[in-house]
């Protein structure tokens, strides 16, 4: 019997989008070895003994999607791996993981760990071109790009399921951590003008008091701040609804669940997706569009992949 290890990406992560992620990570990492014996630990903490000691037993380990990668990774890391750590952790393998912002070239020390660190043999998953192009930029060539694996399942057939016509109500995200007063007003008028009811879902720990502080028109309905809640809204057949927002993985998910989706692209991670695969995106400075863009009816339309993703899942 095989043993997997899994970094998870969600555990001590404040963005719930994290657990949207993780999801479709391990769906697919029990798809491909569902008789064997699957160990997790985390990212976002200190790396410890523990994890080591999972690392040096299994036969893969996986760190599975998230703005994981930085170009200067001795001053900005999600991944908690530090120059130490490296001497104890091997062949960990990518499996969507993306690059955080648009960034100058990976400093020496990113590089070193990364080489150091992550499987030289073996075909890694990165979550759009741009991160494919920084680790080949820094020597790491056996990259592939297969997109997010959130976005795996969002097959043609899968798409064709999902209303092309505006629906009745919206359910909306904010971003605390990337603030554009001015855009975000305008954003929660325009939806107020063109749905009859509002539901708001606080993706990450500081976006509901963020939503107070902007001028609310009309009754908001806020939705509990965990993926149930999220999910329970978005299963009931009996609401008609739309997403819009700012929030990339509230928008994959509401697409997962057949719901017209509209994500406001406010960095890297949603203009990359719309590049390379056709993710409906509207960038914030552009809202003044947005109106029409409700309006209109349009075609969920992924451009999956596919060849690439089964290239990396074959491999196992």
């Amino acid at each position: 019997m095989k043993k997997i290890t899994v970094f998870n990406t969600a555990i001590c992560s404040e963005n719930i989008g994290d657990y949207i992620i993780m999801d479709s990570v391990n769906y697919e990492i029990y798809n491909l070895f569902y008789n064997e014996m699957i160990f997790e630990t985390l990212t976002h903490d200190v790396i410890s003994k523990p994890s080591y000691r999972l690392n040096k037993i299994s036969d893969f380990s996986f760190i599975g999607g998230t703005n994981l990668l930085s170009s200067k990774m001795n001053k900005y890391n999600q991944w908690k791996i530090g120059f130490i750590d490296a001497f104890f952790l091997k062949d960990i393998l990518l499996l969507g993981v993306g690059w955080w912002q648009y960034q100058t070239t990976p400093n020496l020390y990113t590089k070193r760990i990364l080489q150091k660190v992550l499987n030289k043999k073996m075909l890694h998953s990165v979550r759009d071109s741009y991160t494919e192009k920084m680790l080949k930029s820094i020597g790491i060539k056996n990259v592939i790009n297969t997109g997010c694996p959130t976005m795996w399942e969002l097959t043609e057939e899968h798409c064709n399921n999902i209303p092309q016509k505006k629906a009745d109500s919206a359910v909306f995200t904010l971003t605390d951590y990337n603030k554009d007063i001015d855009c975000d007003q305008l954003l929660i008028n325009i939806l107020a003008s063109n749905y009859s009811t509002l539901y708001f879902w606080p993706q990450g720990s500081g976006d509901y008091d963020y939503l107070k502080s902007l001028n609310n028109t009309g009754t908001i309905i806020i939705l509990g701040a965990n993926l149930n809640s999220f999910n329970k809204l978005l299963d009931d057949q009996s609401k008609n609804i739309d997403y819009i927002g700012t929030r990339l993985h509230a928008g994959i998910r509401s697409i997962q669940k057949f719901r017209r989706s509209i994500i406001i692209g406010i960095d890297n991670r949603a203009v990359e997706k719309r590049k390379d695969f056709n993710l409906k995106v509207l960038l914030r400075n552009n809202l003044t569009e947005l109106d029409n863009e409700i309006n209109r009816n349009f075609k969920t339309e992924i451009s999956l992949h596919t060849k690439n993703i089964e290239i990396w899942r074959s491999q196992f």
